[in-house]
């Protein structure tokens, strides 16, 4: 279905050094406002499925991808739209819940979660909630790499602490979080 994006620094710069371009010319900035917003709402739009697809999809077998990406119960919802929009039949809830239960499985690892950290993701609260406390850490010891691996990278680039050739930039901040 849908992928996890890596985060991209090269992107971030980018448009960090092109928002300060652009800042001191207003129409410049306003155009490409109107064209980013314009971009990112075709990202917004959720995938339809056909009527095929809503009567012979193994829901269990989707659950299981679900559970393995940390998705809530509430996501089955965008399923249950899908298909009614489409006039297809009704996906199978018990099927999808039970595949989402097997993948969480997956997902609810402290290796896992501490990838999740390292790799600078967001950690969804879908795990039970025995054995969370070392869930939780695993992500922060993850998390806190990331972000020290952030600043590192950052310092060590040509144009430290946001200035740049086009002077100082308000969107970096220093050995902070972010989040």
């Amino acid at each position: 279905m849908t992928y996890l994006l890596k985060p991209n620094a090269i992107s971030h710069f980018s448009v960090i050094k092109l928002v300060t371009a652009c800042a001191a010319k207003p129409s410049i900035a306003l155009s490409l406002m109107t064209i980013a917003t314009l971009l990112l709402t075709g990202c917004a739009t959720t995938q339809r499925l056909t009527p095929q697809q809503c009567q012979s999809s193994n829901w269990q077998e989707v659950g299981y991808a679900d559970g393995i990406q940390g998705r809530s119960g509430a996501y089955f919802g965008t399923y249950t739209n899908s298909c009614m929009s489409v006039g297809g039949a009704m996906p199978n809830r018990l099927q999808w819940e039970q595949g989402r239960q097997q993948g969480l499985k997956n997902y609810c690892t402290e290796l896992n979660a501490y990838k999740l950290g390292r790799e600078g993701y967001d950690w969804q609260p879908v795990c039970p909630l025995e054995g969370i406390e070392k869930l939780e850490e695993a992500y922060a010891q993850g998390r806190y790499y990331y972000i020290r691996q952030r600043d590192l990278d950052y310092l060590r680039s040509p144009y430290p602490f946001g200035y740049g050739p086009f002077g100082y930039s308000p969107f970096y901040r220093p050995f902070g979080y972010g989040w």
